[in-house]
């Protein structure tokens, strides 16, 4: 396995935590959401927020995996 691939493999694994981490936030808020309205969202609109959930955390994870390469670069 090439140097590239390895990088490859370590970014897709960090999207893939930061997407699980945004997903288990994305629900909580979505299930306290349901629970707290008299009727005003539905379950859609909950799916919708753990969706987003989703794809903050995994984006998150991505830019600070990312950025932290970056500062572990040695200077040249």
């Amino acid at each position: 396995m090439t140097e590239s691939d390895k990088e490859k493999v370590e970014a897709a694994a960090v999207t893939g935590v930061g997407a699980g981490v945004g997903t288990a936030g994305g629900a909580t808020v979505g299930v306290l959401e349901l629970a707290a309205t008299t009727g005003t969202v539905t379950a859609l609109s909950a799916g919708v927020v753990i969706g987003l959930g989703a794809l903050a955390g995994a984006a998150s994870f991505f830019l600070g995996y990312q950025a932290y390469r970056r500062l572990k670069k040695p200077k040249s």
